[in-house]
């Protein structure tokens, strides 16, 4: 059974903060780029932010930088987006992916259902 669960979205208003987890049952998590993706309503689906298999290495997407911290959790197959400051420009259905490969050229294998964020002005 392969899954990936996003969970921690929800309703806010801007300047909240939210934590988004995605627990991801799929073989070898600990080798796995892990990332964050984001769709809003009209828009196409944007990188937001990734992380290396060891969680030292991270990239972020310049309209979260500052803002936004992925983590992960080997332990517990599960990987994290902190997201602080949230503005409505934020509002959009994040998705959890999973990925072999490099940061530079990533091939994702697996892809969460999506949790909605949404942020009132």
């Amino acid at each position: 059974q392969v899954q990936m669960a996003e969970s921690g979205g929800g309703l806010v208003q801007a300047g909240d903060s939210l934590r988004l987890s995605c627990v991801a049952s799929i073989p070898t998590f600990s080798n796995k780029l892990m990332a964050w993706f984001r769709q809003a309503p009209g828009k196409e689906r944007e990188f937001v932010s990734m992380t290396s298999w060891s969680g030292m290495s991270t990239d972020y997407a310049d309209s979260v930088k500052g803002r936004f911290t992925i983590s992960r959790d080997n332990a517990k197959n599960t990987v994290y987006l902190q997201m602080n400051g949230l503005t409505p420009e934020d509002t959009a259905v994040y998705y959890c992916a999973a990925a072999t490969g490099s940061m530079r050229s990533p091939r994702y294998d697996y892809w969460g259902q999506g949790t909605q964020v949404t942020v009132s002005s």
